[in-house]
């Protein structure tokens, strides 16, 4: 099982991810915020209230409640093994 261990938030809704797989990358969130209808999401349209993440468990977690599973982002990542 793969899980997060540390995250930050950059411009454009992307993420900085690390996994536990020792990977780490970049992962573009734009489409996913712009299209979800749910209201929680559309809170993150925000650049200000996406920015405000932290790692909690295994993954990221917003200021508002709103997680992605490790496996949804590790999946979406651009990533490349961590020095």
């Amino acid at each position: 099982m793969i899980w997060v261990t540390d995250a930050k938030a950059l411009p454009g809704f992307c993420l900085w991810v690390r996994f536990s797989d020792n990977t780490e990358g970049e992962v573009d969130l734009k489409n996913f915020v712009a299209n979800d209808p749910r209201p929680i999401v559309a809170a993150l349209r925000d650049p200000a209230a996406f920015a405000a993440i932290r790692v909690e468990m295994d993954t990221v977690v917003w200021a508002n409640g709103f997680d992605l599973a490790p496996e949804f982002l590790r999946a979406k990542a651009r990533t490349h093994a961590s020095a």
